[in-house]
């Protein structure tokens, strides 16, 4: 096995939902996500979407040390690499691994100047583990796509190589988001993001308890705005 070939993740049908998110963030809406992770101009339903992520960063932004000089910093899903700029700024030497080679490419052509040393972004597996270990991880909205089983199986893989904490975001199971979800399969494909699982907070919690024992749920907080819902949590690791 080479440096950089990624462990299979112990949850069924992980691989098979990763596949089909690399091949929609790379072909079917690489230009919408390219124009949502910037100030280009988007549709009213994609406008909530951008805000709601923002409010979304700033908040897992707000539970990591405002001081990150000499912290090393896994972005997990980075797209663009925008969390992993702000982490940056504040000292961290942050690595972004996503998906998508194409939105990491766009991530690399818009790193500011002023980071351009401390962040290094990859397309690849972010259950990888030959990235080695960080003081904290986040991972913002790539587990709203999964099951709580494959949620917990993928938090216990990576709480093994965070020192301090790990920060993630799932879809919850409120009627509001299984509405629109339901909704936005009348509107135009262009539109349409792959599918959210909608998980029940408690059931999660439990399988986290289960799946990453030396650990402690810490805040979180959920955001919603229009056709935006996220919840976040933060696992500290003892």
């Amino acid at each position: 096995m080479n440096a950089h070939t990624p462990k299979k993740a112990h949850a069924p049908g992980w691989e098979a939902k990763r596949a089909k998110l690399e091949t929609y963030f790379d072909r079917t809406a690489l230009d919408a996500w390219a124009a949502m992770t910037s100030d280009a101009p988007v549709s009213k339903i994609r406008a909530t979407v951008r805000a709601g992520r923002e409010e979304m960063r700033n908040t897992l932004l707000s539970w990591l040390p405002q001081d990150l000089t000499g912290r090393r910093i896994l972005d997990a899903g980075c797209g663009t690499g925008m969390l992993a700029v702000e982490a940056a700024r504040r000292g961290a030497e942050v690595v972004g691994i996503d998906v998508s080679p194409q939105l990491v490419e766009i991530g690399k052509e818009r790193l500011p100047d002023d980071v351009k040393g401390r962040i290094t972004l990859v397309a690849g597996d972010m259950l990888d583990a030959s990235f080695g270990e960080f003081d904290h991880i986040v991972s913002m909205d790539v587990l709203i796509h999964y099951e709580s089983d494959q949620i917990a199986a993928a938090t216990a893989r990576l709480a093994e190589r965070a020192r301090h904490s790990m920060l993630f975001t799932f879809a919850p199971g409120t009627p509001l988001l299984r509405t629109a979800r339901a909704i936005g399969q009348f509107f135009p494909k262009s539109d349409r993001s792959p599918s959210i699982v909608p998980v029940a907070h408690d059931l999660l919690k439990s399988r986290l308890s289960r799946s990453v024992p030396h650990a402690k749920l810490g805040r979180d907080r959920r955001v919603s705005r229009g056709f935006y819902t996220s919840h976040a949590q933060e696992v500290l690791l003892k």
